[in-house]
């Protein structure tokens, strides 16, 4: 029983191909637009994920090549913004429910704001609970999420939904059922592969608003690195635009 460097290469470039053949399809147009339409508004995007896929959100918000009005969510927030201590933050944190109204309540969420939210598995109580709130209060919802996985467990949110059944765009990340992808001994495997592809993902959409600002003649507001000369000033005067609505933690 073989699982090589080159298998999990083929694993990933497989669906990478996949889903940049979509795009080039269309299959992300809607998503790009609510997100595009959010920020001509003037609105924020919102990105949230828990466990592995808070990475997804940490490619969407704050980074170099991304868009400055972004704004990641975390469970953490209810530590650092609420009144929470630091006690409560433990890894079935994501599972409750209860959790969505304080940490709602620490994002500055405006008028117009869209939220992107990444969840492998789609039916965590505070996933699923985030995008119901935003639903309620009127907020498109773009999900990303392994169609696969979500299908073959149960929702742990007490509307008995999935992210994928709340969520107006719904992107398949494409990962497998339980998310490895090489067999490296009877029952145990290896090769998770959601990661790579909701980071991707979070890529497509940054590129398809970004194109889609500037073959109108205007400029996106992107981050430059701040590794660069000139990349301190350039991202400081766009963040300004956005005070009190995003924000940047260590």
């Amino acid at each position: 029983m073989t699982a090589t460097p080159t298998d999990l290469l083929r694993e990933a470039t497989t669906r990478l191909e996949r889903l940049a053949s979509d795009a080039e399809a269309g299959a992300l147009d809607r998503a790009v637009s609510l997100l595009v339409g959010a920020l001509d508004a003037g609105g924020v995007i919102h990105a949230f994920g828990t466990g592995h896929s808070e990475a997804f959100a940490m490619e969407i918000a704050g980074r170099a090549g991304g868009l400055i009005p972004t704004n990641r969510i975390a469970l953490r927030d209810i530590v650092l913004h609420g009144e929470r201590t630091v006690d409560v933050l433990t890894g079935s944190l994501e599972r409750e429910p209860w959790v969505v109204d304080e940490l709602m309540a620490t994002v500055p969420v405006g008028e117009g704001d869209v939220f992107v939210i990444a969840s492998n598995s789609g039916v965590n109580g505070s996933i699923v609970g985030a995008a119901l709130w935003a639903k309620e209060r009127g907020h498109a919802v773009i999900a990303v999420t392994s169609l696969e996985h979500t299908a073959r467990v149960e929702p742990k949110h007490p509307s008995g939904k999935r992210l994928s059944e709340v969520a107006d765009v719904v992107i398949d990340n494409l990962a497998p059922y339980g998310d490895v992808t090489l067999e490296v001994a009877d029952g145990i495997s290896a090769g998770a592969i959601s990661s790579i592809t909701a980071a991707f993902i979070a890529q497509l959409l940054t590129l398809g608003v970004a194109r889609t600002i500037a073959e109108r003649g205007e400029t996106p507001p992107m981050y430059i690195s701040a590794n660069i000369p000139g990349g301190d000033e350039h991202n400081s005067v766009l963040e300004d635009r956005y005070a009190g609505r995003i924000r940047r933690g260590a």
